[in-house]
């Protein structure tokens, strides 16, 4: 099922879930009024009636018991998104923040405080002596809470773990890919207007249509563009890429063809940009989060090797999805086969030296991490074509450059020939392979 990229932003908004359970809490103290005035008086029996002094009472301790509740947890989320900061990415707050069972936890706790603060403003000019549905659902739901609170400890100790947030990111950026990009096929077929409409298209001058809004590119709503451009029989390119900041006045798209009496806002509405990245389609965004995390585990300050291997595989497992992936096609066709969206997009090539450039300066002063980045290269070759593995052979030559090889001791020397020679077999290229 799709879902509008419109929700998706909207989603990843953290008062979002919250602000639902927040009014869902409110109706549901109205209609628990309505049930205790015109049916509990008249199916139940006495024994399930509570009368009103001791409902306020109840309805009194749940409430202050709720707000404590909710207080420690955002005391909980301010000391994770502390540890974020200072440990892993300012980037990676937002995995935790978004996360929706932190959420939806959030919503069942401020939810139950507005049930119980609504039900005692409510129940206070009531004429009834007796209650029922009140004071009963009121406890079940601070019940609820009670479990709910306990599973919220069990989320955050999961979470501050750095091995569940690689995951996490590892998860997302993997799911973006497989929605937003179709299997490679080994022959792709012509495509005709290739060789002459394009070169056409240069000798126009285009209309240019700017960014109104500033912020980052989230979503590209590229279907829907397409069907636009179709129906007004015009050709689309896109300047702009997926994680770019926009700034008002900045030319968003490039149109040819009738575009005198055009209305651009039908144009510009495919675009959604928001104050945050987010991985809805930005693939970069996941790949980033994921070295800043690698990155930061090498810095002085930390020192830990073995949280940047865990980083290095994680990108080796999104490269590898990546690879199998059609990443070179820019051009779009509409149904009748006319070229309608041009996009640029980035080789895999691109992709490879985004996720190990920075990695490999402080890589290189850790034999561990070294072995990791060709571990992660071989992983990447074993599961892919031969493009793929003349690209990834290539890039590992990259990789070697960069060690300091005068300064490596003999076993450390041996132990990354062993390396390189499986990566050579790997990637067929054996016969070029020479140790260090």
């Amino acid at each position: 099922m799709k879902h509008h990229p419109t929700l998706f932003i909207l989603r990843s908004q953290f008062w979002y879930i919250p602000a639902i359970y927040g009014v869902i809490s409110i109706l549901f103290a109205c209609l628990s009024i309505w049930g205790d005035r015109y049916i509990s008086s008249q199916f139940l029996p006495n024994f399930f009636y509570v009368d009103l002094a001791l409902a306020q009472t109840l309805l009194s301790t749940i409430t202050s018991s709720l707000l404590t509740m909710t207080t420690i947890s955002f005391s909980t989320i301010m000391v994770v998104l502390t540890t974020y900061l200072s440990q892993f990415s300012p980037r990676t707050m937002q995995d935790f923040m978004t996360d929706v069972y932190t959420q939806r936890i959030l919503g069942v706790f401020i939810g139950g405080f507005l049930y119980a603060l609504v039900l005692l403003l409510l129940i206070r000019d009531t004429k009834q002596e007796l209650l029922f549905f009140s004071p009963t659902l009121a406890v079940i739901y601070a019940i609820v809470c009670v479990g709910y609170f306990v599973f919220f400890v069990h989320h955050v100790g999961r979470w501050i773990q750095v091995s569940n947030l690689i995951h996490h990111i590892t998860r997302n950026t993997i799911e973006s890919i497989h929605h937003n990009y179709d299997d490679a096929i080994e022959e792709v077929p012509d495509e005709p207007w290739k060789d002459w409409e394009s070169e056409e298209v240069k000798l126009v001058d285009p209309l240019h249509i700017h960014s109104k809004q500033a912020g980052y590119l989230l979503v590209i709503e590229l279907e829907e563009l397409i069907e636009q451009a179709s129906q007004d029989d015009l050709i689309v390119k896109i300047e702009v890429g997926l994680g770019d900041f926009l700034e008002g006045g900045m030319v968003l798209l490039s149109i040819w063809g009738k575009t005198s009496h055009l209305d651009t806002a039908l144009y510009e509405r495919y675009f959604h940009v928001g104050e945050e990245r987010a991985t809805i389609q930005d693939i970069d965004f996941g790949l980033t989060k994921l070295v800043e995390i690698s990155l930061r585990a090498l810095s002085p300050g930390i020192n830990d090797p073995n949280t940047a291997i865990s980083g290095i595989r994680a990108l080796a497992r999104i490269l590898t999805v990546l690879a199998k992936k059609n990443l070179h096609r820019s051009y779009y066709n509409d149904s009748h086969q006319a070229l309608r969206v041009i996009v640029q997009q980035r080789h895999f090539k691109d992709y490879l030296y985004k996720c190990y450039y920075q990695i490999r300066r402080p890589g290189t002063e850790d034999v561990s991490v070294l072995a990791a980045i060709i571990d992660s290269l071989q992983l990447v070759a074993a599961q892919n074509n031969k493009q793929i593995k003349q690209t990834i052979w290539e890039f590992s030559r990259y990789i070697e450059e960069g060690i300091k090889k005068e300064d490596m001791l003999d076993l450390d020397r041996v132990y990354l020939n062993e390396k390189l020679q499986k990566l050579a077999i790997q990637t067929d290229q054996s016969q070029n392979y020479h140790p260090m």
